[in-house]
């Protein structure tokens, strides 16, 4: 698809949003342009994508859907672009990372658990130290905590054969526990 008939579908998906997304704002309501434009810049540099218009469909179907959890539509463009890279280089499908994010912190990229895990996957700070690293604030940086936490759910995966509720609980710690 030629560049400028992509945006301009693009464009018209922006404008025909249903769904939850036009719940939160009426019909008569125009998309944000600073949205519009902070999604095209996202897709120009979109690299995991197979085409513009997958990264345009996806990009925006995914930042409107995560508009209450991530309000910053830089912040929320950043995590969704990081989370698809990540995940696919990773060989994971990107929207059971998301799951993992919703799950693991509600997309806050602050967020520490109870058992000290770190960051939007809740990675432990052991890790940082195992990677010859010594500063765990490392994990509240978006790049960082994405890669290991995607690196971390496909090892446990592979080790549990593909079978995500086994690799998930021991993502999340939980193997061998119900509760």
């Amino acid at each position: 698809m030629r560049p400028r008939i992509a945006t301009l579908a693009f464009c018209t998906l922006l404008g025909a949003i249903s769904g939850d997304a036009a719940a939160q704002r009426s019909a008569d309501e125009p998309v944000d342009p600073k949205l519009r434009v902070a999604l095209l810049e996202a897709v120009a540099e979109a690299e995991s994508f197979e085409d513009r218009f997958t990264a345009e469909v996806w990009l925006s179907d995914m930042s409107m859907r995560l508009t209450k959890q991530v309000p910053d539509s830089v912040e929320r463009l950043h995590i969704l672009k990081t989370v698809h890279q990540q995940a696919t280089r990773a060989e994971l499908p990107p929207e059971l990372v998301l799951a993992v994010i919703d799950v693991e912190s509600d997309f806050d990229r602050f967020a520490i658990s109870s058992a000290s895990a770190l960051g939007l996957m809740q990675v432990m700070p052991f890790w940082v130290n195992e990677l010859g690293q010594s500063d765990k604030n490392m994990l509240f940086d978006i790049e960082f905590n994405v890669l290991l936490g995607c690196r971390i759910l496909k090892y446990y995966l592979d080790m549990e054969d593909g079978d995500y509720v086994q690799g998930l609980a021991r993502y999340n710690g939980s193997t061998g526990r119900r509760a």
